[in-house]
C-alpha cells in the first residue's frame, strides 16, 4: 500500500506544478510534453491525477489517527 500512496503523492505533485504554470504562465506542461490536450496520453495523466486526487482524500482521516508524539525535554 505504501508504493500506491507515493505513487498517488507524484502525481497530485505533478498535476499541482502543471496547475501552478497553467495558472501563472497559462502554459500546460502535460499537454505540450504529450502532444496536446486531446492527446490520449495526456487525457491519461488527467485522469490519473484525478484518480490520485480522490485516492489522497484519505489521508485527511489518517491526520487525526495518528498518535501525537510528546516532547518531554522542557
Amino acid at each position: 500500500m505504501k508504493a500506491l500512496d507515493i505513487t498517488a503523492l507524484i502525481l497530485l505533485v505533478v498535476g499541482g506544478l502543471n496547475w501552478l504554470l497553467v495558472g501563472i504562465f497559462q502554459f500546460d506542461l502535460v499537454a505540450t510534453l504529450f502532444g496536446g490536450q486531446a492527446a490520449i496520453i495526456s487525457r491519461i495523466v488527467y485522469i490519473l491525477v484525478g484518480v490520485s486526487a480522490i485516492y489522497c482524500l484519505k489521508f485527511f482521516g489518517l491526520i487525526n489517527a495518528q498518535p501525537e508524539k510528546k516532547n518531554n525535554n522542557y
